[in-house]
């Protein structure tokens, strides 16, 4: 499909392309576009903009994982087809691991997405040996690395779901997601939820770990500062503020 640079949707009629794309592949699965299209009409909501609530997770999530001791970066097919490169560009800059986790879990599809993060560059992209187990969790998503999610202090989650939110939270680990829902319950289960979309949330992140990457007194003052749920109120304020200020007629 030729998409014209000035319509008014080109981006979103791009990505919409390249998930239905990589859907025929079977990278992302076919529920995913069902995901997908639930997260742009929350982007309607928010003003499809990064809100000051998002900016300050975003710069929260930032802060966390350059103090973690042993951060990973989860990734589904929706992510990987959204954003790959910048995800593992942040790895990188974090000094974070790379596990794919699925929902949808077949070994074919597991290995197709591990080996499309892999056309990126040269970076180990973990999930392949699936050799633990995460407990407090029923679905495939359970199957984890122990040299990943497993062992991992601080998980990044990106469009993921709320059973392994909170599977992670009950073994002690920080949970950081993109999310914008702010009602889902990633979103509530996690540490820091970044109310944003995920191609305006991770360049963000980039930029809040260079201007935080030398001021580990900055970071701890961050960390401790913010509330997830009261920045979810915020986000959720927003939506009220946007639809009360919306004339149609």
């Amino acid at each position: 499909m030729d998409v014209s640079p000035d319509h008014p949707r080109y981006k979103s009629l791009v990505i919409r392309e390249k998930m239905s794309e990589l859907s025929d592949k079977g990278i992302v699965a076919r529920t995913g576009l069902i995901a997908h299209g639930r997260g742009e009409a929350f982007d309607y909501l928010i003003g499809e903009k990064t809100t000051p609530a998002a900016k300050h997770a975003e710069e929260a999530i930032a802060a966390y994982l350059l103090e973690a001791q042993n951060p990973v970066i989860t990734i589904n097919g929706n992510a990987a087809a959204l954003c790959a490169e910048e995800l593992l560009n942040l790895a990188s800059e974090v000094g974070a691991k790379v596990e794919v986790n699925i929902f949808h879990w077949s070994s074919e599809r597991l290995e197709k997405l591990v080996s499309y993060l892999e056309t990126f560059g040269n970076f180990e992209i973990l999930g392949r040996n699936q050799n633990a187990i995460l407990e407090n969790i029923a679905s495939d998503r359970a199957r984890c690395c122990r040299e990943g999610i497993y062992s991992a202090d601080v998980v990044l989650i990106p469009l993921e779901d709320g059973d392994r939110a909170k599977a992670l939270k009950i073994v002690g680990k920080t949970v950081l997601a993109i999310d914008l829902n702010p009602l889902s319950r990633t979103s509530v289960e996690s540490d820091a939820t970044a109310v944003d979309e995920i191609t305006r949330a991770v360049p963000n992140i980039r930029q809040a770990v260079k201007d935080l990457k030398d001021d580990q007194k900055r970071r701890r003052e961050i960390i401790s500062a913010f509330d997830n749920r009261s920045n979810l109120n915020e986000s959720v304020n927003c939506i009220k503020d946007n639809l009360t200020q919306q004339q149609i007629f």
